[in-house]
């Protein structure tokens, strides 16, 4: 047969096992000494041993009654861990954010130390997929989406402008000066870069541009937009890029614009996705205010 010992006797043993003093674990547990009294002696006859030794003026913990706290103390300080580690979750509250892996390095992540930095409490939980997000099924917060506008079945706010434009490195461009806004075409001369997820970016623009006899599925093919960016950068190259997402490596001269045409996908952007009823939530609300001036924060 098991044995339950209540709760509040295995407080009151607990605390004047620890400070051997009926009347000083009263004042600790806000009791009278005779209620703590009760429950030790509830306690010893539910356990049938005893676990103090009572003198005129003192009380000690018998052997068993020594071994016996022991084991309590530990359980006792096992659910105030516990305890504490359930205030500290419930305290720093964990956002769940998708977005794509190329959107995440290139443009997320360099920024994301600033609203840590300005939100400790809150936590950014990041993960990347290139499948649209389903909120009824899924525990994500809220994703970053490349769509024209979603559905007014959520809320969402458009993020940065979509731009295309061919980058390359400078040594590349140094290497290939017939690469320049009088001799387009001169790009059926060298490799072009493409990424698996973006195929028809080349035949975009190249048709924008009035850009004719170059093919526009010729050259490397990479299986994100991160490695043609990099391959750019290492000088394989000239890769197709969203603008927005080489700014960083443009400014510090990574990488170069051979050519000065900038062709807008329009609302065919980046949109911060989510419940609508996210909105209501202060930590949420924190982070997309954050994210919208940390962007164009354009609806």
């Amino acid at each position: 047969m098991r044995i339950l010992p209540s709760l509040n006797a295995l407080r009151a043993f607990e605390v004047v096992g620890r400070l051997l003093s009926v009347q000083l674990a009263a004042d600790e547990l806000n009791v009278t000494p005779a209620a703590v009294s009760r429950h030790i002696k509830l306690l010893e006859d539910q356990l049938g041993v005893a676990l103090f030794d009572r003198g005129h003026r003192s009380i000690s913990l018998t052997p068993v009654g020594h071994r016996y706290l022991t084991d309590i103390a530990r359980a006792f300080e096992s659910m105030t861990v516990a305890t504490i580690n359930l205030v500290e979750t419930r305290r720093r509250r964990t956002l769940k954010i998708r977005s794509y892996t190329t959107f995440s390095m290139n443009w997320l992540l360099p920024r994301l130390s600033t609203f840590h930095q300005e939100n400790p409490d809150i936590e950014v939980s990041l993960t990347t997929s290139v499948q649209a997000v389903d909120f009824n099924a899924e525990d994500v917060d809220a994703a970053i989406r490349l769509s024209h506008a979603p559905s007014s079945d959520v809320g969402f706010d458009r993020l940065v402008p979509n731009e295309l434009t061919p980058v390359c490195s400078p040594e590349f461009a140094q290497a290939h000066p017939e690469l320049n806004d009088e001799t387009p075409d001169s790009l059926n001369k060298v490799p072009l870069l493409h990424s698996l997820a973006r195929r028809d970016d080349w035949a975009k623009w190249l048709d924008a541009a009035g850009v004719h006899g170059v093919n526009p599925l010729g050259g490397l093919s990479y299986e994100s937009s991160i490695l043609a960016y990099d391959a750019a950068a290492r000088g394989h190259g000239v890769a197709m890029a969203q603008q927005v997402l080489v700014s960083d490596e443009l400014e510090k001269g990574k990488l170069v614009r051979p050519f000065s045409f900038i062709l807008s996908e329009g609302s065919f952007t980046y949109y911060l996705i989510y419940p609508k009823s996210h909105l209501l939530n202060a930590e949420f609300s924190l982070f997309r205010t954050w994210l919208l001036s940390t962007g164009c924060g354009e609806s």
